[in-house]
């Protein structure tokens, strides 16, 4: 997915080399002409196409920025690809790893191959060399593979313990974005339960204030007119 990104800018500077190079070209020769012996119509439909050549190179551009802005966005979203990317990676540094050893090899082959007389030399060495010594060496030697096998292996489950790890962080992801959508979804459901209540409490609250209006008039007629005290504003004589 990353070498088609890279296609796709690609054909965006190509694009836009090849519009800058037309333009180039067309004005080279505008000014190489004196427009005296041109028809109007003719500088109007070169002017024509040379808009319409504008808006397609314009047009293709967009959609192809739009296409690698939605390449990127997958790129960097997909769980899928985001495995393929850890097995890109991983096979990388594997490639460095071997073209280290292939140019060591080729140093190795170049100095056996550039002095023909010294090709055999390093069998002659292991014939002048005693048992003991070809023994400790072939010790050494299986020594060092059983070094680097141990050392396959534990690159084998360090590998796989990765993967295990990384589908178990993305199994965990998806779950916790469901809970997530999960526990939205209630919340949004019991706020629209609490609008949808909110005009019946208004009502309810309307009812109940006109029933209190109500009973207090019931209230009001049952014990029926209130009697007034009139206060007299003269006192009481006094019989002396």
């Amino acid at each position: 997915m990353v070498g088609i990104v890279s296609k796709f800018k690609v054909i965006i500077v190509s694009l836009i080399g090849r519009k800058s190079n037309h333009f180039t070209v067309s004005t080279s020769e505008g000014r190489g002409d004196t427009f005296d012996g041109m028809n109007t119509d003719r500088l109007k439909l070169e002017l024509l196409e040379e808009r319409h050549l504008k808006d397609t190179v314009q047009l293709s551009v967009l959609e192809i920025r739009h296409k690698i802005a939605e390449l990127e966005a997958k790129l960097n979203t997909d769980d899928e690809g985001g495995e393929w990317k850890t097995r890109y990676e991983t096979q990388l540094e594997l490639n460095d790893q071997l073209e280290k050893q292939i140019v060591s090899l080729k140093e190795k082959m170049e100095k056996i191959c550039g002095n023909p007389s010294d090709r055999l030399s390093s069998i002659r060495v292991y014939e002048w060399m005693p048992v003991e010594g070809l023994n400790t060496l072939l010790k050494q030697l299986e020594k060092e593979k059983r070094s680097l096998e141990n050392q396959v292996k534990d690159s084998a489950l360090r590998l796989e313990q990765e993967s295990k790890d990384y589908h178990k962080t993305s199994r965990e992801h998806c779950t916790h974005l469901a809970e997530r959508s999960q526990v939205s979804g209630s919340y949004q459901v019991s706020k629209r339960k609490q609008m949808d209540q909110l005009p019946r409490m208004k009502e309810n609250l309307v009812k109940t204030g006109r029933c209190n209006s109500v009973n207090q008039k019931t209230m009001n007629a049952m014990r029926g007119p209130v009697k007034k005290i009139s206060r007299s504003n003269h006192l009481p004589k006094l019989n002396l």
